[in-house]
């Protein structure tokens, strides 16, 4: 099969074409440098074309080729016409790849899928790590789970792998802008190059990623029913890692433009480093799915040794061309298009390990309370079962204390403004330690985060953390304070805020009632009050509205599927209480005599 690479002597284009000259395809670099053609292919039986990828590409059907890789990039900075290369191959009767990362140009194929069916041909974007390869391996991992509850990707190189000025490029354009991904069911904007945490990728390898926008942050909630799509990135050194993250903070607050210049001397810099680190890197794809009443979060970690790292981009498209029969005509993004197995197989003669890590997930709050978490009403236990972030939402009132002390420390914490009636969410993150809550009342917003420490939780409020005696009385989870540190530093008793606070369940609903005085003086800081239920699900699909019912007054036990959608009423005779499918967005319903 003859295939022509565009910025075949590119970092990632130079491996595709040493792969598919591996596997023995009839392979053509194409580039705008003769020079740098010549001294990759280096005598090898390899031809070369030039040309410019913006320009006359009439060289490249000169060439008759049977499908078309593009690897060049970046892709963000395709102009006006991105597409100028992939309508040439379907006008001329060839089959087309990328490596396209940049979540706009991958999902904006689509828009050629007319064309590519007409002329009987597949055009791919996104042939690479992301979201071709990934998509493989969530496919995999979720298997026959009942649902998906997040996605979370990372992709961590070795200090001395290879930059190639489009990937650098493609980093810093998005670094500090805000995108859009799905957390807990919905879109959440978030600042690209923000959010760091750390990934366990095995063999003793530790690695920290950033927040970025992949095609993966677009396709995978519908592609996969997911919840939660989260994808990071970081770098080997921490002082690259905080200096990108330095530039999203500036560039997320300033909002100025990335210049030519700005590239070259970050490219230096990378090159003056290049000593430092290894050559080892890695990429983690983890899927936390329900299966009946269990969570399980299953992991695939990859580690390329000897520098191999920079063929993984190219590994899903050397397996789609081992067998492009089984490839569909048409235009769209390259998700579900090969399986774990097939692009495994394609790294193995590669300095690459892979494993899968599978385990199950017990929730911070039933892992800390045991035996009496069961004792909490069901609708306060479903809002501390948090194995992948969950959102909660409904209404509150507020009332704040007068005095200049309890105003003062209430500003410090950012609590909320008096009111008789806002709108209020909780948004619980789990993470390696704990959870983090981000609370917002109106537009307002404050976070805490809270964790095991030995026998107590702890709930932290930035320098300031208190332990709790979180417990459960009378059918309510209590949190009241025992004691607080400002950092190290302990704090005594008559600094301690006063805290009642408790969780109950109320006209079928998780309330909550939090009242908190002031150290010293006693007086009343804030004092919140309200109910939430889970958000609905905003990937779930259901057919149609029509009322159904399900009798068994006989006993015994049936298992029922109901078309429903979110809104539908669903009766349960056993307790005479009604719920509406928007309040159950992870419940598969099963209708027992």
């Amino acid at each position: 099969m003859k295939v022509v690479v565009l910025g075949g002597y590119g970092v990632f284009g130079s491996r595709l074409v040493d792969l598919l000259d591996r596997d023995e395809h009839q392979v053509v670099v194409a580039g705008r440098s003769q020079a740098k053609a010549d001294a990759f292919v280096d005598g090898r039986d390899l031809e070369v074309i030039v040309c410019d990828r913006a320009g006359d590409l009439s060289p490249i059907w000169d060439a008759k080729p049977d499908i078309v890789v593009d690897a060049a990039g970046p892709f963000h900075a395709y102009g006006n016409d991105p597409y100028l290369l992939a309508r040439g191959c379907i006008a001329n009767g060839a089959h087309y790849l990328d490596l396209a990362d940049d979540p706009a140009f991958c999902t904006g194929i689509s828009q050629l899928d007319a064309a590519a069916k007409g002329a009987g041909v597949f055009v791919l974007s996104g042939a690479s790590s992301v979201p071709a390869l990934s998509s493989a391996i969530v496919a995999d991992l979720a298997g026959e789970a009942d649902a998906i509850e997040m996605i979370d990707t990372a992709i961590l190189p070795g200090n001395r792998a290879p930059r190639g000025r489009a990937v650098v490029e493609s980093i810093l354009n998005q670094c500090g802008m805000p995108f859009e991904t799905h957390v807990a069911g919905e879109r959440v904007e978030r600042r690209s190059w923000s959010g760091p945490r750390t990934f366990d990728l095995g063999q003793g390898l530790i690695r920290k990623g950033w927040l970025m926008e992949v095609p993966d942050t677009r396709l995978f909630g519908e592609a996969f029913d997911a919840q939660t799509v989260k994808f990071r990135a970081g770098m080997e050194l921490p002082v690259m890692n905080h200096a990108l993250a330095v530039i999203s903070w500036l560039r997320g607050r300033l909002g100025f433009g990335i210049v030519p210049w700005f590239v070259s001397l970050l490219l230096w810099i990378a090159a003056c480093l290049k000593p430092f680190g290894t050559d080892v890197g890695g990429m983690s794809v983890a899927v936390t799915a329900r299966d009946g009443a269990l969570w399980r979060r299953r992991t695939w970690r990859l580690v390329a040794q000897a520098g191999e790292g920079p063929f993984i981009p190219a590994v899903a498209a050397r397996a789609i061309l081992r067998d492009p029969k089984s490839v569909g005509q048409g235009a769209r993004p390259a998700v579900g298009e090969v399986t774990r197995e097939a692009v495994e197989a394609a790294m193995n003669d590669l300095a690459v390990t892979t494993e899968v890590v599978d385990e199950e997930i017990t929730p911070l709050f039933p892992r800390f309370l045991g035996r009496a978490f069961a004792d909490l009403p069901d609708v306060v236990q479903a809002g501390h079962l948090v194995p992948a972030p969950l959102r909660l939402t409904g209404r509150a009132r507020v009332t704040r204390g007068p005095s200049l002390w309890a105003r003062f420390l209430a500003a410090l914490f950012r609590f909320p403004v008096a009111t008789d009636d806002i709108a209020v969410s909780v948004l619980m993150t789990p993470d390696g330690a704990g959870e983090t809550w981000e609370r917002r009342f109106g537009e307002q917003t404050f976070q805490s985060h809270l964790r095991i420490k030995g026998t107590y939780m702890t709930e932290r409020f930035g320098p300031f953390t208190f332990r709790l005696g979180l417990h459960v009385a009378e059918g309510a989870l209590h949190f009241p304070v025992l004691s607080g540190r400002l950092g190290p530093v302990p704090l005594p008793r008559f600094l301690l805020p006063v805290s009642e606070a408790r969780e109950f369940a109320k006209d079928g609903r998780f309330n909550f009632d939090v009242r908190l005085s002031a150290p010293l003086t006693g007086a009343l800081m804030v004092h919140y009050q309200g109910w939430l239920e889970p958000v609905a699900a905003k990937n779930l699909r259901f057919s149609n509205r029509d009322q159904q019912r399900v009798d068994r007054p006989g006993g015994g036990e049936g298992v029922h599927d109901l078309a429903l959608q979110v809104g539908d009423l669903i009766q349960f005779t056993t307790g005479g209480q009604a719920f509406h499918a928007q309040q159950m967005p992870r419940l598969v319903v099963r209708i027992v005599g």
